[in-house]
């Protein structure tokens, strides 16, 4: 609460985390009460994780704690569990290693099945692969008994690899639409549905190309990446829809291997924007102004105050995502009932961390 304790609880981690600290996990197990000060100790807790791009976890959270996290519409922010052990165990990158793990899976099933049935996956008969194998000349060819099921487990695959390089695939931006993760899957599935109609029809091919040119996409894609992906897409569907499994898994393992290592090496950049809150009175809602900033996973640092006869305003530093709206978090500051009257928004020269 108020006072000394939560000023010594927001110095100590602070000076954790000035002490080189990344990841901190807070027991709260003894804490029965919290106010405005010990959530702006937290708040400013988490802003410094992730600046410093580490975590702060909330753990054995007692029920009179949560309901003022939840008055203050942080609950959905800090990531809570119900003992330290089970925090412990949550730091590690679960959701990472499945991906990771399923997708080494998925490619070398599709190596596997590639090379072990490599003209069954074709769709022909066997006595028809025969005369393939011995060069002997065939009219028309014979379709494999099970050949609708073989084509729909190229359908699957194609849409089992869509879905993983999604997964794995870190857009630039938050505000990439949902409708695009599930069209790069789509893309994929059609691509290999394409393949299936065309088959060695040369007069089938200029018919879908016939179609797909009435088509147009008027979706804006704004980063060249996300286009890029989608070409890729599309030729890993079509490769698995001619059955070459083994190619499509390979290449499917190389992109998704070549996407990790870009976005390790990548350094997004953001940008560093100063902003002036100005409110009424003498009391500033510092609860109200920090809640918004957290909730659009804005980092912020407070630099200077200021008091007049009749406001108080208080200036943040704060690094955003280089496509956020300032007109959307303005509104959000100015809320009915937050407090603010005015917000000022000014470009600032990057500092060094």
């Amino acid at each position: 609460m108020a006072g000394g304790a939560a000023e010594a609880f927001e110095r100590d981690i602070q000076q954790l985390f000035r002490g080189g600290q990344r990841h901190l996990i807070l027991d709260l197990s003894g804490v029965s009460l919290i106010d405005s000060g010990g959530i702006r100790a937290l708040v400013r807790g988490h802003t410094t994780a992730q600046r410093l791009g580490g975590s702060l976890r909330l753990a054995a959270m007692r029920p009179a704690v949560a309901q003022v996290l939840d008055a203050s519409r942080l609950s959905s922010i800090f990531v809570t569990y119900d003992s330290v052990e089970a925090a412990r165990r949550a730091a590690w990158p679960w959701r990472q290693v499945r991906i990771l793990a399923g997708g080494a899976v998925l490619c070398t099933a599709l190596v596997w099945v590639g090379m072990k049935w490599p003209l069954q996956l074709t769709g022909l008969d066997p006595i028809t692969q025969q005369m393939l194998e011995n060069g002997q000349n065939i009219g028309r060819s014979a379709v494999h008994p099970l050949q609708p099921f073989i084509e729909l487990s190229k359908m699957v695959a194609a849409a089992l690899i869509g879905a993983l390089v999604t997964a794995i695939h870190q857009p630039v931006s938050r505000d990439r639409p949902k409708s695009l993760e599930q069209a790069q899957t789509l893309l994929c599935v059609s691509g290999a549905v394409m393949m299936i109609i065309i088959g060695n029809s040369l007069a089938r091919a200029f018919g879908i190309a016939g179609a797909a040119g009435i088509v147009r996409f008027r979706t804006p894609v704004d980063d060249p990446k996300d286009v890029t992906i989608l070409f890729l897409l599309m030729g890993l569907g079509m490769a698995t829809g001619l059955g070459a499994f083994a190619v499509a898994g390979l290449g499917t393992a190389f992109l998704c291997i070549t996407l990790l290592v870009l976005d390790g090496l990548a350094t997004q950049r953001t940008r560093l924007m100063s902003v002036e809150v100005t409110a009424p009175g003498r009391q500033f809602p510092t609860i109200h102004v920090e809640s918004v900033l957290v909730r659009n996973e804005v980092v912020f640092e407070p630099r200077e105050i200021s008091q007049g006869k009749s406001d108080i305003t208080v200036k943040y530093h704060t690094w955003l995502d280089p496509r956020t709206s300032l007109d959307d978090l303005s509104a959000q500051l100015m809320a009915e009932g937050g407090g603010v009257e005015a917000v000022s928004w000014d470009q600032v020269k990057r500092e060094k961390a």
